[in-house]
């Protein structure tokens, strides 16, 4: 074919691709953050008695779990100011990827919170702690606990999403590695590049993740 690999151009350019990756992590961290305040308040409405709360959650996390991800960030970009709602780039897609991270923490939540037995919610009544004071002291905390191993396949799966922001032109490590090969026109070493820091970055993070699974494992 005589292609001969150069990694030369790329290794000139090596620290956009580290600018990309740590503004991907940037972008992965705040938005986790702000999914899984959302993702908690919604799982609370899903296993709520109130239907006033539990079917505008479920109506939310059924709309956004069925959009793919693509499509809310084009539309908040692109439709939302035709709507008079302005955001820059970072800001709208922050905003979309928490959105969508709420929705799918919700369920994991959900799921955390029915294992939770029933029993501690009456002990803690019985020893005079309000139903908030329960929630935030007694059942969340075990909550995260249970729901850590699934958490961190979320938190990967996030990370591994900002990759969309470079449709909307969001200098994050998908956009500057095509930024690269445009400059460069090393395409396949360019993209060798870029998938050894994804994959590095994913195995980091996972590692990570399991360090804190077995920190926070409940002993049995």
């Amino acid at each position: 074919m005589g292609y001969s690999l150069n990694f030369a151009a790329v290794w000139r350019s090596f620290d956009q691709l580290l600018e990309g990756l740590l503004l991907s992590l940037g972008l992965a961290f705040v938005s986790i953050l702000i999914g899984a305040a959302i993702g908690l308040m919604v799982a609370f409405a899903l296993v709520s008695k109130s239907a006033w709360l539990k079917t505008p959650a479920a109506t939310y996390v059924t709309i956004i779990r069925n959009l793919p991800i693509l499509v809310l960030v084009l539309f908040a970009y692109f439709a939302l100011p035709q709507m008079g709602v302005r955001l820059g780039k970072i800001e709208s897609f922050v905003a979309v990827l928490s959105i969508y991270s709420g929705a799918y923490l919700a369920e994991v939540f959900r799921a955390g919170l029915l294992s939770i037995p029933r029993g501690l919610t009456e002990a803690g009544l019985a020893i005079g702690l309000t139903p908030t004071q329960i929630r935030t002291s007694i059942i969340t905390p075990l909550m995260f606990r249970n729901v850590l191993p699934s958490l961190s396949s979320t938190v990967i799966s996030l990370f591994k999403d900002t990759s969309l922001a470079a449709a909307i032109a969001v200098p994050e490590l998908t956009f500057e590695a095509r930024k690269i090969n445009v400059e460069t026109f090393r395409v396949i070493e360019t993209w060798i590049v870029t998938s050894g820091l994804y994959v590095a970055t994913c195995t980091l993070l996972a590692a990570l993740m399991r360090v804190a699974e077995r920190r926070l494992a409940v002993p049995r």
